[in-house]
């Protein structure tokens, strides 16, 4: 099966680095015209851009500052042309120790749903608004294996903004599915990120490789031929659904 994305523009968030890194790569190379967002590396966007076999632009937004979101996807498309696809690939994993001040505590929780759950809803919201336009739009939103399995007690805030967004994207494809809206969930298990590495630096390596099926641990390059066959169209009767990308560590 030979995916062709050619005449395709997808926007994916955080794609500077890691999985969002991945799957602007296996986009490109399929023939799609990409949006690179990033928030503060500006210098790797830019080092991914000229990597990139086809057409792309560099879109930076501060997802923890709801008001530069909102807006953001009527501003992209103005400028760049109809948006096709979007992947909701950004996110924090911020830990905070559930002894912490309450103070400390409920900032790190507010922060983490700003950028997780808010941003995310709100170009959601606003790419289905242009999607209808012409009956066909597709999201691909990356939770974690945490939304099903929990996550430690100082991970709380990440794995319940994770859990927040697989009700909201079921709702998306269940509801907007006869105007041409697919939406789909990705949910990876610990993946080789700078994200991953700050926990595992916590709870060593060991802890993310006891209880996983394969040699390996997963990584960005995993995540993302998935990707590209859920935006391609031949995976549309899959929409609401989540697939798990977690080398058999945990199956729901």
């Amino acid at each position: 099966m030979n995916i062709s994305l050619e005449n395709q523009r997808i926007l994916v968030t955080g794609a500077s680095r890691g999985i969002g890194c991945a799957i602007a790569e296996q986009l490109s190379a399929s023939g799609a015209e990409v949006l690179i967002h990033y928030h503060k590396n500006q210098a790797a966007a830019k080092e991914l851009q000229q990597q990139l076999p086809t057409t792309s632009h560099i879109v930076p937004c501060d997802l923890g500052d709801l008001e530069q979101v909102k807006g953001w996807i009527p501003r992209l498309v103005d400028k760049y042309g109809e948006i096709d696809a979007v992947i909701n690939n950004a996110g924090i994993a911020v830990s905070v120790s559930d002894e912490a001040a309450t103070d400390q505590w409920t900032a790190t929780w507010l922060h983490t749903m700003t950028v997780n759950v808010n941003a995310l809803a709100v170009i959601t919201k606003e790419f289905v608004q242009h999607a209808r336009l012409h009956k066909s739009g597709r999201v691909v939103n990356i939770s974690s294996r945490a939304a099903f399995q929990g996550d430690t007690p100082d991970y709380l805030a990440y794995a319940s903004s994770k859990s927040a967004l697989v009700g909201f994207t079921r709702s998306v494809a269940r509801y907007y599915g006869k105007e041409g809206i697919r939406a789909f969930i990705i949910a990876p298990g610990f993946v080789r990120t700078d994200m991953a590495q700050d926990f595992m630096d916590q709870y060593g390596e060991d802890f993310a490789l006891h209880d996983i099926a394969l040699e390996r641990l997963t990584e960005p390059k995993d995540i993302a031929p998935m990707v590209c066959l859920l935006v391609s169209g031949l995976a549309d009767h899959a929409t609401g659904s989540t697939i798990d990308i977690n080398a058999g560590s945990y199956v729901h």
